[in-house]
């Protein structure tokens, strides 16, 4: 794959850089337990398989606007995805993409990492 390749198959997948990192800096700001969770999120969402660059760059984007206003509002991860993150996941990025394949074992990582996010919200005081 050459350097052009590479480069539209990235931009395909995560959308624009400009806005990749805007976004990336937009998660880091986040509480360390809202940041582990949208990087489960994350992770798992990145196994659809994008429509185009700049629908896969408005849905991490609008899972950062989801992140930051319940950090804002107190409300709890559990609160947010529910007590199936996969099927929130699922969900989610139904609304930006037809989908893809998902691994078993990527399923298995984002409820681990959203149960791992939560107690670390509990340990934090609820709202970490």
């Amino acid at each position: 794959m050459s350097d052009g390749e590479k480069s539209g198959f990235v931009a395909k997948v995560i959308g624009p850089k400009k806005r990749w990192r805007a976004y990336k800096a937009r998660v880091k700001e986040l509480p360390e337990s809202r940041r582990t969770a949208v990087g489960a999120i994350e992770r798992y969402l990145m196994h659809f398989v994008p429509t185009d660059g700049d629908s896969n760059a408005s849905m991490f984007e609008d899972l950062a606007d989801l992140f930051e206003q319940a950090a804002a509002d107190g409300t709890p991860i559990r609160a947010i995805v529910g007590e199936d993150p996969v099927e929130f996941a699922d969900a989610f990025a139904r609304n930006y993409s037809e989908g893809g394949y998902v691994p078993a074992r990527a399923k298995k990582q984002l409820a681990e990492a959203i149960s791992h996010a939560e107690a670390a919200e509990d340990t934090a005081g609820g709202t970490a």
